[in-house]
């Protein structure tokens, strides 16, 4: 494994949440990182994803005001910073990572993605 997802739990509507992914030392330095999620019975979505050269993010329409995508390069973490969060976003979160430098609409795909964490699961109930 070289995508370390934690983070997730059970939180109330209107609640937050941070995620955080940790990139193993044996992992490249990758240059495009994001998450994914994928719901009950749902096909997995892109949340967000950002390129790590010029800062570049990109979010889904779902999540757009509500979640925040950050990372610390030297530490080789990333986060997932969830506000307001909706029954909705229930969902176990995929963190994802790749050494190439993707457009932007690349960044939205599941193939454009070498690397994945093991997922971690967020639920929103009250």
């Amino acid at each position: 494994v070289q995508l370390q997802a934690s983070g997730g739990g059970l939180v109330q509507p209107g609640g937050s949440l941070r995620l955080s992914c940790e990139a193993s030392v044996r992992t490249p330095n990758v240059n495009t990182m994001g998450w994914f999620r994928q719901a009950p019975g749902k096909e997995r979505e892109f949340v967000t994803a950002q390129r790590l050269g010029d800062g570049k993010t990109v979010y889904a329409d779902s999540v757009k005001g509500r979640f925040t995508i950050s990372r610390d390069r030297a530490k080789k973490m990333m986060y997932l910073q969830m506000n307001s969060l909706k029954p909705e976003d229930t969902a176990v979160y995929y963190c994802v990572g790749d050494v190439r430098s993707h457009i932007l609409s690349s960044m939205r795909s599941q193939r454009s993605y070498d690397y994945w964490g093991q997922g971690t699961l967020v639920t929103v109930s009250s």
